[in-house]
């Protein structure tokens, strides 16, 4: 089992940039595909980005693609999400996923493991 811990949500004005960060404790990081998905009010939670277990196969909502990056760093079982030109739209509780793939190197659709979330907020 794995617990994560989401940091770096705030309060940002539209075009600013924020960076998620989500640490991961318990069983091997590197065991573990990693995603981030958000929640806003009103809505249903839906998926924004994913990384596989080796860090090299990504995968994006298409409506943030080309402004937030994910990216994961084993040494520090950290995983990120870089959010740039944000906009009142990404306003959201994001949450971090991890999923284990048994060495699978795609990206999942599903995922185990989930952090409490953190509040991101994007002024107009």
């Amino acid at each position: 089992q794995v617990q994560l811990v989401e940091s770096g949500g705030g309060l940002v004005q539209a075009g600013g940039s924020l960076r998620l960060s989500c640490s991961a404790s318990g069983r091997s990081f590197i065991n573990y595909a990693m995603g981030w998905f958000r929640q806003a009010p009103g809505k249903e939670r839906e998926f924004v980005s994913g990384i596989n277990w080796t860090g090299t196969r990504t995968r994006y909502a298409d409506s943030v693609k080309g402004r937030l990056t994910i990216s994961r760093d084993d040494a520090k079982n950290t995983v990120y999400l870089q959010m740039d030109k944000m906009k009142p739209e990404d306003t959201a509780v994001y949450y971090c996923a991890a999923a284990v793939v048994d060495g699978h190197l795609g990206v999942p659709y599903e995922f185990d493991y989930w952090g409490q979330g953190t509040q991101v907020t994007v002024s107009s």
